[in-house]
């Protein structure tokens, strides 16, 4: 009896051991390692930490990579009722990619872009096709190819559902990204400007595809608050 107690007691020790949600996230320990510069300056992140309740776990990348971003983002993209945290990585010769990443570390990535300072601007995630699922948004080389992509966590991969070429929500230089996800009553719109910075592109989704649609001229951040582009 007490052998077959301890061993339900050790069955369980893992789960116990990490039944404790993410709270936050944070980016840790500045690098010059990889001086692209598209957020202003030359600094980009070496660790992530992440808290959890009482404990924090601190992950440290090798050298070839960085965390080159504004800051973590949280969002449950599994179901599971705890979040996960959205990063941006960029490889110090194979440019930026989209990373998932939970309290033992890393779960999925999507594929570098392939070049060197080539970079991605996220948007935020909500469930943006309606099928009860959390999707991902982010701008794949919002100064290049201005492409708006979404992905999916499923198991250990980041799946491709779907993109939409000329839109963007970063200036090379500017601090922060612009844009984002605003949760409208109709379903989730995804709020960006058009390849020349001359439009506000309010995009959907609608009979299986992405809807993008003008929504008034551009006329600086402030145009592409989330919260103001529902329609009225």
């Amino acid at each position: 009896m007490r052998g077959g107690a301890l061993a339900a007691l050790l069955a369980l020790w893992p789960f116990a051991a990490h039944a404790e949600p993410i709270r936050a996230a944070d980016y840790a320990a500045p690098t010059d390692r990889y001086p692209h510069g598209a957020l202003g300056d030359d600094l980009e992140w070496g660790a992530l930490v992440l808290s959890l309740g009482t404990e924090r776990h601190r992950f440290t990348l090798p050298d070839e990579l960085v965390f080159e971003d504004t800051a973590p983002r949280l969002a449950d993209l599994d179901g599971d009722g705890a979040p996960e945290v959205i990063v941006v990585e960029s490889h110090i010769s194979q440019g930026a990619r989209l990373a998932v990443w939970g309290p033992e570390g890393r779960i999925a990535a999507t594929a570098f872009i392939g070049t060197r300072f080539r970079w991605l601007a996220p948007l935020g995630a909500a469930d943006l096709d309606g099928d009860g699922r959390v999707e991902i948004a982010y701008v794949e080389t919002p100064h290049l190819g201005r492409t708006l992509r979404f992905v999916r966590l499923e198991g250990d991969r980041l799946v491709p559902l779907a993109a939409q070429p000329g839109l963007t929500n970063h200036r090379f230089g500017d601090p922060q990204i612009q844009g984002g996800i605003a949760p409208c009553p109709g379903g989730p719109v995804i709020v960006t400007a058009d390849a020349g910075w001359q439009r506000i592109i309010r995009t959907g989704w609608q009979d299986g595809r992405l809807t993008p649609e003008d929504a008034g001229r551009y006329t600086g951040p402030d145009s592409l608050v989330p919260q103001r582009a529902c329609k009225r």
